[in-house]
């Protein structure tokens, strides 16, 4: 066992946003917990808010931004509402085996980090982080994103999903030059007063400008084909991987998603999925009862309805197709 918000040694499941009820979870809700569930959903104070560059433009003078706060803003809300011992986390770390990385051919792996979260009276999840093993704070950066993203399926800091990112005037650091301002749903105060980011602009910003300084809106880049496509994906996905692949969009409806190229790729990565699942219900049709048993174990997956990321799936398929002899 564990210590509280410690390590554990052993390979990480990688499965993410799994949930199992704490045993001491009420039989049914209680005016205590639900409120306490909708303060985590609350935002952060935007004076703990950071910026990420995640796109520049060609000059490297403009960039695309978006929010993010430092996995201790998550620890203080935890701490804050059920106290240090109100909840505990723990760790599972793995690595994958070296391959070659497509965009530098550099043969590297990549390190799998699970954030197991539980909340007394409340539940458990689990979230897994990866980054790549030749990043110098790989562990410490799979980490910080594996608690997080377990936070998320409590509510908390999930807000921050809705941004796809604004295009700022950057410095010669790459650091944006004025700090961006938030919509009003996007502060404790708005979220409070019952603002949502339904009701507020397309990325949840005030104001919206291209790298070459046009304003361009949400709903005029948008894709109503593709947008369409990649809902009716859930249905064929199931709810785990569909969720997965649409947190990589940032997005919790497809309508959120307003680049092109983000749209684009999102459905190319459901329709990845959708092919992976055929291939794995063939698989399963050739392999015994404790061949999938072993594998299962081997890849630390717990059940197959949950696994929610193409790497998993992958890896999954090429195991079970190489047990039955179908590799290809």
């Amino acid at each position: 066992m564990s210590s509280p918000n410690g390590y554990i040694n052993g390979k990480g499941s990688n499965h993410s946003g799994t949930a199992e009820l704490h045993p001491e979870a009420p039989k049914s809700g209680s005016d205590e917990i639900a409120a306490l569930v909708t303060e985590l959903e609350v935002p952060f104070d935007p004076a703990v808010i950071e910026w990420r560059v995640t796109n520049t433009a060609h000059n490297k003078k403009r960039g695309q931004v978006i929010p993010y706060a430092d996995q201790r803003a998550y620890t203080d809300r935890l701490n804050q509402l059920f106290t240090p011992a109100g909840w505990t986390r723990r760790y599972t770390v793995h690595t994958s085996p070296n391959f070659e990385r497509s965009r530098d051919s550099k043969t590297v792996a990549k390190v799998f980090v699970t954030s197991e979260v539980t909340i007394h009276r409340i539940g458990t999840h689990s979230a897994t982080g990866e980054e790549w093993s030749d990043s110098d704070h790989a562990g410490t950066s799979a980490e910080a994103q594996a608690f997080k993203r377990a936070c998320a399926c409590f509510g908390l800091g999930r807000y921050l999903y809705y941004f796809s990112g604004i295009w700022v005037d950057l410095d010669d650091h790459k650091r944006p030059m004025e700090r961006p301002e938030l919509a009003g749903w996007a502060t404790p105060q708005g979220w409070r007063n019952g603002l949502r980011p339904e009701q507020a602009s397309a990325d949840g910003w005030r104001k919206e400008s291209s790298p070459g300084n046009r304003p361009q809106t949400g709903s005029a880049a948008a894709n109503p084909a593709v947008i369409q496509e990649i809902g009716k994906m859930q249905e064929v996905l199931g709810n785990s991987m569909y969720r997965g692949l649409m947190r990589l969009a940032r997005a919790w409806k497809p309508d959120q998603i307003h680049d092109p190229e983000l749209q684009r790729k999102t459905l190319e990565r459901m329709q990845a999925a959708e092919r992976g699942l055929r291939r794995l219900e063939a698989a399963l049709q050739e392999v015994s009862e404790g061949t999938l048993a072993r594998i299962l174990k081997s890849l630390n997956i717990r059940f197959l309805d949950r696994i929610s990321d193409l790497e998993t799936l992958h890896k999954l398929v090429s195991e079970l197709e190489a047990a039955s002899g179908r590799a290809r």
